[in-house]
């Protein structure tokens, strides 16, 4: 027998005509650089997004055709969020700091038909045009007077565009299994690969990064959205502000720590997310201010991180600073992002400081709806006991089930998503990513978690950044070796580098050698690429190896 429940569709112009009817004049904050804030509502965020739909459906965009941005986090590029989708179109988010070559590949296999683009990323445009031949149109995000020279195909302005833009537009009622959006992974081991969102899956991700256990986003709150619009849809935050009715402050290009700290100050944030480098600018910054003044300055409660491990010094001091709970998440680009969030249960209200720190450091707990587990090499389960690691492996309804136009195979029978990771899992259910499966270091038949090396070189002051890698060594099949970047100012030795992490790691863990370098190489998305480190380092032989005596 079935339930006498209504049957309305999961549709993400739902989410924006909620926050327009019933939070309408809640703030979207825009910085455009040089000190130009645009200042709207979700009231007239909705009108813009009703244009957007017009204009889209007047360039001839069909539903189901792709539109790319390339964008950072504005006013504009949220129109477009809602504008696009809305009209049953995929929105493909681009992101800039990838390789041209890859750029090109992701415009040319998702089969977009147009580019909008920011002004500041002309150069770019003029040099991927001739190769994307199947593009009719680019539209600059910007007004008339701001158009860039280029001669590339369909030119357009998006202001002038949308001034000739009915705001009226009745959205259409679309399935909601149907293609909303497009992200790309970033492509470390091979092309890129496209993972294809539905309505029904942004939206019940929404709901979840709501919920009190996880990012707890409500109309209260005042978000600084930080994470890259182009980065798997800005952890959904475009989508969880609508829903909830936040105010929304998009800080466009301008992330360095005085920015942010501004930001954070100036709007009242109470909430704001971004990846660990981010955070570290902002701590260096508000090194220098006084502390009185830090903490009437910031009035955050928390402040969201994911895309790699935030270092233990960066979760002591947001709290020194500021008073404020750092809580990392995880996920994945297949997995829309969020999976994992760091909240505390009711057993944790006791600890000290130092266990809370220690409790910070995992990446938290799934949310309802997703699940996650532990296998072996022959896909048996392991325990849940916080010291067995294994292949961690996801599934959910926003969990991707497959790649867009590849036959990649990631997913088991029983619909499991193989991520990459290894991890152990603890009887509370909160996940410790130890190390990608490429990256994990076995020593003498044993695993090392380069991870948790990185983490204890960057618990000494004098670091900024290190890598771990496992080379060759002729009696143990592998040995770490630590490259690390020194602070500004401060200089340390490899023997100290080495006596500081024995307080850290097992001793048979600590690397055999140390080697200090100006700067370690980065994807696109700000995450260390230890490719490059494993080609420059091949030659490299420990000095604990008998073959180089």
């Amino acid at each position: 027998m079935n339930g006498l429940m209504q049957q309305r569709q999961l549709l993400i112009s739902d989410l924006i005509e909620h926050a327009a009817s019933n939070h309408g004049d809640q703030e979207i904050v825009s910085s455009l650089g040089d000190g130009n804030i645009h200042r709207y509502t979700w009231s007239a965020a909705r009108g813009r997004a009703k244009q957007v739909a017009n204009l889209v459906q007047s360039l001839g965009v069909a539903v189901g055709q792709r539109v790319a941005t390339l964008a950072s986090n504005t006013h504009r590029h949220l129109e477009l969020y809602y504008g696009v989708c809305g009209t049953g179109a995929v929105l493909t988010t681009v992101n800039p700091r990838l390789f041209t070559e890859q750029i090109v590949y992701i415009l040319n296999h998702s089969g977009s038909t147009h580019v909008f683009f920011d002004v500041s990323l002309a150069k770019l445009v003029a040099e991927i045009a001739p190769q994307c031949p199947n593009i009719k149109g680019f539209i600059a995000l910007c007004e008339a007077g701001q158009m860039p020279d280029l001669a590339v195909p369909g030119l357009a302005c998006y202001e002038s565009l949308m001034a000739g833009c009915s705001d009226l537009y009745a959205w259409p009622q679309l399935d909601e299994n149907s293609a909303s959006s497009m992200c790309y992974t970033s492509g470390t081991t091979g092309k890129p690969k496209g993972v294809l969102y539905s309505h029904r899956s942004t939206v019940l991700h929404a709901m979840a990064t709501c919920m009190a256990d996880s990012f707890a986003i409500s109309a209260r709150d005042s978000i600084l959205l930080i994470v890259p619009m182009f980065h798997v849809n800005g952890w959904g935050i475009p989508h969880s502000s609508a829903m909830a009715g936040a105010k929304l402050i998009l800080p466009g290009s301008q992330l360095s720590g005085e920015n942010v700290y501004s930001m954070l100050r100036d709007e009242k944030c109470t909430v704001s997310c971004g990846v660990p480098t981010v955070w570290l600018s902002l701590l260096e910054y508000a090194e220098n201010v006084d502390p009185d003044q830090r903490r009437r300055d910031i009035v955050a409660t928390r402040v969201l991180s994911g895309g790699s491990a935030a270092p233990r010094r960066i979760i002591e001091k947001f709290e020194q600073y500021f008073g404020v709970y750092l809580c990392q998440a995880w996920g994945m680009t297949e997995t829309s992002p969020v999976v994992t969030v760091n909240v505390p249960l009711s057993r944790h209200d006791n600890l000290t400081l130092d266990e809370r720190f220690d409790l910070q450091m995992l990446a938290g707990r799934p949310l309802p709806g997703t699940e996650i587990a532990i296998f072996d090499d022959e896909g048996n389960r392991l325990p849940h006991d916080g010291h067995t690691t294994g292949q961690l492996k996801v599934r959910g309804p926003w969990i991707a089930r497959a790649y867009y136009n590849r036959e990649d195979d990631a997913w088991d029978a029983n619909d499991w998503f193989a991520t990459g990771d290894m991890a152990t899992l603890n009887a509370d259910g909160y996940l410790k990513i130890t190390d990608r499966a490429k990256d994990v270091i076995k020593s003498g038949g044993e695993w090392i978690s380069s991870l948790d090396l990185e983490s204890a070189a960057l618990s000494h002051p004098a670091i900024e950044e290190a890598a771990v890698i496992g080379l060759r060594h002729s009696h143990w099949q592998e040995r770490p070796l630590l490259i690390a970047v020194k602070r500004n100012g401060m200089d340390v030795t490899a023997e100290a580098m080495l006596e500081h992490m024995r307080n850290h790691v097992a001793k048979w863990w600590l690397p055999d050698d140390v080697v200090f370098v100006d700067a370690l190489p980065h994807t696109a998305t700000g995450k260390l690429y230890k490719l490059p480190l494993r080609k420059q380092f091949e030659s490299f032989r420990f000095s604990t190896d008998v073959e180089n005596a």
